[in-house]
């Protein structure tokens, strides 16, 4: 019997500094959904990796760090908390390092389909805006709205400085331009679920674009869907 949902699976996906998470979380508040940030299930892998000494090139240790690894989003005022285990790591694995890191396990096939079988389980229900970089191709392929946000690189590039300088990080733009540059080129070249648009996707070009607006068109798409749901 199929399982009955109680909203859309909303899929977000794009490449590093599109806007993706601000994006998806002020989304997942107006529309009273569940918002799931699988690149934090990435970072969360590889920052265990990082303190078990685990070489982030050794794919069969690590797909079994991913699948023995308990990741929970607990929610906490507007936004959530990230747990490894027991322990807190929401700040830990915003940290550069993490993200480097996180960059290089997602391209093992084993880990990403752990990964993907757990994000698969948490939207299952529906209710549901999930971010990430294969959500609307490999992960929900069907799913009731599909987002690609895009910006150009120095768009990109100087928003992800901002967060970093917003967190205590003394890094360069070029630095993190060259940072930005070298994920696309990973993300976009690796052989398992590479980042590209699903079919079928709404994509939005967020350069010249603030918040307000992007969430407000989103918004318009998801509701549109719901009306043809209702109908």
């Amino acid at each position: 019997m199929r399982r009955r949902r109680r909203g859309l699976v909303i899929a977000v996906d794009g490449p590093v500094g599109a806007g993706k998470s601000s994006a998806a979380r002020a989304l997942a508040r107006r529309l009273g959904y569940r918002y799931v940030d699988t690149g934090a299930m990435y970072r969360a892998v590889a920052w265990r990796a990082i303190r078990e000494g685990i070489p982030l090139s050794h794919g069969a240790r690590l797909a079994g760090l991913a699948r023995r690894l308990p990741i929970r989003f607990v929610p906490r005022g507007r936004g959530q908390r990230i747990l490894a285990g027991r322990e807190d790591v929401t700040r830990a694995i915003r940290s550069p390092a993490a993200a480097e890191a996180s960059s290089r396990v997602s391209t093992h096939r084993g880990v990403r389909r752990a990964l993907v079988a757990r994000q698969r389980s948490l939207g299952a229900s529906g209710g549901v805006v999930m971010e990430g970089r294969d959500i609307g191709t490999v992960v929900f392929p069907h799913a009731d709205v599909k987002v690609y946000l895009d910006a150009s690189l120095e768009a990109r590039a100087r928003r992800r400085w901002a967060e970093l300088r917003r967190g205590g990080s003394r890094a360069s733009l070029r630095a993190v331009r060259q940072e930005v540059r070298r994920r696309d080129r990973r993300d976009r070249l690796r052989r398992t679920s590479p980042l590209r648009p699903a079919p079928g996707a709404l994509r939005l070009d967020t350069t010249g674009l603030g918040l307000r607006a992007v969430v407000g068109r989103l918004a318009r798409e998801a509701l549109a869907r719901l009306g043809k749901e209702a109908n």
